[in-house]
């Protein structure tokens, strides 16, 4: 193949990718690779490289999207033996799913993520398209299988057990990230969700800080907290549930006095703000000085898969218009949340608008 559609494939698969990167690849000088691109431009086969407007900076989400599977037994979950449940696959994964809650949302979102060559890495990256999800910065290999997730459902819809597989993830190394650096620096604001490896977590966060763009951080699970780095200069904000916030600081966590004295020691570590999410309990973040608590809404529940990153969405949301009310975040959060747990969807297809500034429960000050 001549060195010109080389180039223009190397382009195609990757539009963020630099002329050093080209150069290195196809054995050819820097100009050399210049006069090539110059050629395709004026060809109109590309259209320059894929350079963002100001105005049109992308939410970056960065992490997992598998393949969800949910098991939903038809009646009292009894462990040891058979259950009767009924089986149902959708597109999901934390930074997936965060993304196409923004989209719906009205804001323009990217997907950094690692899909195998197989079917599932195919649907998921055509469903995303689909969605108006730019995925041009994925990774994809050859070979490898695509992030999978399966959650046990009781007959009410909550979560009992859930098992996932997502080895391909390690593949998201600082030097993958890397290769992704100008459409990382060119971001509104970047969300990255904990099934990164540690190193990548810590060099995005790296790299943010150098190039100024906010990011949040979104936890996944307690065992997955130890990926996020000791070091949090330059994190907008950390978004995590009780358990995580226990085991990050490493002790029990019995009251809201706990709670608080635990974000502030993640405050000294050098994040901005904190979210605690607290199933029925709400959530609680931090305020200047202290800590805040805002109470959740009684909800219908017909699936609980999917409400956290729709709260995290939400907030991620409220920060790229601008907002720098953290309560009405949270608020905004919550109403999403409560939208996707009282339908059957991992991510609500039509949210009520009008409901996520109508959603005032009382705050209490801790």
């Amino acid at each position: 193949m001549p060195k010109k559609e080389q180039l223009f494939e190397l382009i195609r698969s990757n539009p963020f990718i630099s002329q050093q990167d080209l150069a290195a690849q196809l054995g050819l000088s820097r100009s050399a690779v210049a006069n090539y691109i110059a050629t395709l431009v004026r060809e109109r086969r590309i259209l320059g490289r894929a350079y963002v407007l100001p105005d049109h900076r992308p939410i970056l989400c960065i992490g997992a999207a598998n393949l969800d599977r949910k098991l939903r037994t038809l009646g009292p979950l009894a462990l040891g033996t058979s259950n009767p449940a009924r089986q149902s696959e959708s597109f999901g994964g934390v930074a997936r799913n965060i993304a196409e809650n923004l989209v719906r949302l009205g804001a323009p979102a990217a997907l950094i993520t690692a899909v195998g060559s197989d079917a599932s890495g195919r649907s998921l990256l055509s469903h995303a398209d689909q969605a108006g999800i730019d995925t041009r910065g994925a990774l994809r290999i050859d070979g490898a299988a695509s992030g999978t997730y399966t959650a046990v459902l009781d007959q009410d819809g909550e979560m009992r057990v859930a098992l996932a597989d997502m080895a391909i993830y390690d593949a998201l190394t600082p030097d993958f990230f890397a290769t992704r650096e100008q459409q990382r620096a060119g971001a509104a604001l970047i969300v990255a969700d904990l099934n990164l490896p540690r190193d990548g977590v810590a060099a995005l966060l790296d790299g943010a800080r150098d190039d100024g763009v906010p990011m949040v951080i979104v936890a996944v699970s307690e065992p997955k907290i130890e990926r996020l780095p000791k070091d949090l200069r330059g994190l907008r904000l950390l978004i995590l549930n009780e358990g995580e916030l226990a085991a990050r600081v490493g002790r029990t966590l019995n009251n809201n006095a706990d709670i608080a004295r635990a974000c502030d020691q993640l405050r000294k570590d050098g994040v901005q703000d904190v979210i605690v999410t607290r199933g029925a309990a709400g959530v609680s973040f931090t305020i200047p000085g202290g800590l805040n608590t805002l109470a959740a809404a009684p909800v219908r529940v017909v699936d609980v898969t999917g409400a956290g990153d729709a709260f995290a969405a939400a907030v991620a949301w409220s920060l790229y218009e601008g907002d720098t009310d953290l309560a009405r975040a949270c608020r905004r959060g919550l109403a999403l949340s409560s939208m996707t747990i009282a339908c059957e969807h991992t991510v609500c297809p039509h949210p009520d608008f009008s409901r996520l500034d109508g959603f005032n429960e009382p705050l209490f000050t801790n």
